[in-house]
């Protein structure tokens, strides 16, 4: 049967539908990259806000109209809307997020055991998918009461994976030909305090990098209430990537208190202080919502110049989306929606001011970059496209088509998109996707 795969929002979905496509090739089936070249679809859909919902549906009646046969639709718009989900032209069957990670056997009717034929776990998924990076799904659901958030009641309850498990998923990725491994989870930082023996993320990361040869070791966005200094230590290992996002969502302390969220900006601050004294280099990035409900001219204006004082190396800026079954969705005072999008508006303008200004610090530079990106450039070769382990993105011309190496670069000019960069040494033996 041939299998189209698809992913809308964070990288725990993108992690997911990584697994699905390992169970659907150990089964003998083959992915493809276009819609109408499909038998089966499966969809991993995003809520977290009305656009992503938007997007979901979309790409199902797109699936619909290509005339796939069989569309599977999971994730967390399946979970949240299951009826109006099923109602969808095409829609075969609705997977809820708690039934997911059963989807593929289920759907076959077989078992597919886990980590057998470990080098087979990094063939890219076709089309978009064509990813170097491996999104390995260590944590799900969450516990915290965020006001604006959705995932909670569409994911449940904070669980972890056991670190074997991890660490297995890891080593296989890396067997696999992965450069980078990236741990992904709703509440990442929360990782092992539901067991029996609550443990910290930072013994778990501790471990992977003890145990595996990873290149590349990311971690996803961690809640700042989950960290202490100390756990920069970590990055004395250079493997782990100079990366930390970290949901701010305000910089308003009023505005924070009424999204319940654990933290306040002084105490942002001081742990993002603390990051980049043990951190030489490291990119902070955050998500930052416009208009939540009640924020009034002053909170906004104490986000602006919270975000222009932390000087962050990029952000998610969101106008606020009300959610159905959320707290916020029924508070009072609502910012009018226009409002929300000048706000954000005014944002994404410091932000991209200040992720400039980090990217300059750079030119000049000598660092490695990971190239995942390749197309043909008339006369020159190929133009590339790839990431430093500190987040920057890095174009390159090349005699030849390098894919999923990690070369030393010298970063020479800003660029639209990021920085352009001279490979200074290709590798012995290239990779070409």
């Amino acid at each position: 049967m041939k299998v189209c795969l698809d992913s809308i929002g964070c990288r725990l979905n993108q992690s997911e539908i990584e697994a699905c496509a390992r169970q659907f090739r150990r089964a003998g089936h083959t992915l493809v990259a276009e819609m109408a070249d499909a038998e089966l679809m499966v969809l991993n859909t995003c809520a977290v806000t009305a656009a992503a919902a938007a997007d979901s549906r979309q790409k199902i009646r797109q699936a619909h109209r290509a005339g796939v046969d069989q569309i599977v639709v999971t994730g967390c718009l399946a979970t949240l809307e299951p009826e109006a989900v099923s109602r969808l032209a095409g829609v075969a069957r609705v997977v809820p997020n708690s039934a997911k990670d059963r989807l593929v056997p289920d759907l076959l009717q077989i078992e597919i055991p886990e980590f057998d034929l470990e080098p087979a776990q990094r063939q890219p998924i076709p089309g978009s998918r064509h990813k170097t990076r491996a999104y390995i799904k260590a944590q799900d659901g969450c516990d915290n009461k965020c006001t604006f958030c959705v995932t909670s009641v569409a994911r449940g309850a904070g669980r972890s994976r056991p670190a074997e498990e991890v660490i297995a998923g890891v080593r296989a990725a890396v067997q696999g030909g992965a450069q980078e491994a990236v741990l992904t989870g709703v509440h990442l930082g929360s990782w092992g305090q539901d067991f029996g023996r609550p443990v910290h993320l930072k013994a778990l990361v501790t471990q992977i990098l003890d145990q595996v040869d990873v290149p590349r070791l990311r971690l996803s966005s961690l809640e700042p209430w989950d960290l202490d200094p100390a756990f920069f230590d970590l990055w004395q290992d250079a493997r782990l990537c100079r990366h930390l996002h970290l949901p701010l969502q305000s910089g308003s302390a009023a505005t924070l208190r009424r999204m319940a969220r654990k933290t306040t900006p002084s105490g942002f601050a001081a742990l993002v202080a603390a990051a980049r004294q043990r951190i030489p280099g490291v990119a902070v990035t955050t998500d930052i919502i416009a208009g939540f409900p009640g924020e009034t001219a002053e909170e906004f204006a104490e986000t602006l110049a919270f975000a222009e004082k932390m000087e962050f190396a990029g952000a998610h800026v969101f106008p606020y989306s009300e959610r159905e079954g959320t707290a916020a969705a029924r508070m009072p005072d609502p910012v009018p929606p226009t409002e929300r999008k000048a706000r954000a508006a005014a944002l994404r303008a410091i932000v991209a001011g200040s992720a400039r200004r980090y990217q300059a610090g750079f030119i000049g530079a000598e660092l490695d970059v990971l190239w995942e990106g390749i197309q043909p450039e008339p006369e020159l070769g190929w133009r590339l496209s790839g990431l430093t382990d500190n987040y920057l993105r890095v174009s390159a011309v090349a005699p030849q088509p390098v894919w999923n190496q990690i070369t030393p670069t010298w970063l020479a000019a800003a660029a639209p998109d990021g920085l352009t960069g001279h490979i200074l040494r290709l590798p012995d033996s290239l990779q070409i996707g």
